[in-house]
């Protein structure tokens, strides 16, 4: 596959950073309005993938991110719609739940895909690189390498090390794993913002972003939660076409098992999220 990488220019004042929508049109609404409160331009706000996912309305979100102007690039659910292949591309084993899962809420959201947002779909780049407070970003799905990698905080630096190097940055931003985190060493940081299409595995409806900020030429990052309307995003789950299971982790913030996770996120199931 051909890399295709869109390199900003500096940006300045404040950087919105965000995941996986999963089709979760309440949380991307309400997403929208923190950036238009928080002044932050719509070339500011940038998704790390995977706008479409387990929720009830992938077109709709799709249109609203057009609509809004925020960037993204494309995670392994986009790569895979556009290219009208048969799974998701999560990189779930074979024959897990959530493999099992992906075979109800992907062909859903192939159906509900039009013309217009398969085309938006196939425009989006597979990284975006950008200087913010005198620091390079790049923005990558899984890995720089690998955008089905899973890559958890617990995940030895000597797996997330070599991704600096090859994207030329001080700094990565990734999604696909599902939950925020941060790791920092040797002057260079990892860090997921999390996801706002489903709960963090913590006991907890709200969902997760984070805020850039410039100060003094030198960058700080906020992790904040979102609390939007996740009653509604579960009822227009329970249309007898996707897994019930996903509508109830809207609710409780608890996932239906942790077959992708580390056993140290594994143990940390329910207890809130360590930042």
């Amino acid at each position: 596959m051909d890399r295709k990488t869109t390199e900003l220019s500096k940006l300045s004042n404040k950087v919105l950073l965000f995941g996986g929508v999963y089709s979760n049109l309440q949380a991307l609404e309400a997403l929208k309005q923190i950036a238009e409160k928080e002044n932050i331009a719509p070339e500011n706000c940038i998704c790390t993938g995977d706008i479409i996912g387990y929720c009830a309305q992938p077109e709709e979100s799709v249109q609203l991110l057009k609509l809004w102007g925020a960037r993204s690039i494309a995670g392994n659910v986009e790569i895979q719609l556009r290219e009208n292949a048969e799974d998701c591309g999560c990189d779930f084993r074979e024959g897990s739940r959530c493999d099992n899962f992906s075979q109800m809420w992907y062909p859903y959201a192939q159906s509900k895909l039009s013309e217009n947002s398969l085309e938006f779909l196939k425009t989006l780049p597979n990284n975006i690189s950008f200087e913010f407070a005198k620091k390079r970003f790049s923005v990558v799905h899984g890995s720089y390498f690998n955008v089905s990698e899973f890559i958890y905080k617990s995940t030895n630096w000597s797996v997330k090390e070599p991704n600096f190097k090859a994207a030329n940055a001080d700094v990565i931003i990734a999604g696909h794993c599902g939950l925020p985190f941060n790791h920092q060493q040797e002057n260079k940081l990892w860090l997921n913002p999390g996801v706002i299409g489903m709960p963090a595995n913590d006991g907890n409806p709200s969902v997760w972003y984070v805020i850039l900020e410039d100060v003094n030429s030198n960058f700080r990052f906020t992790h904040k939660s979102l609390d939007y309307n996740y009653k509604l995003t579960s009822k227009l789950m329970q249309n007898g076409l996707l897994p019930e299971e996903y509508s109830r982790t809207i609710i409780t913030g608890i996932w239906d098992n942790t077959e992708i996770l580390p056993p140290i996120e594994t143990g940390l199931q329910g207890f809130g999220i360590q930042l």
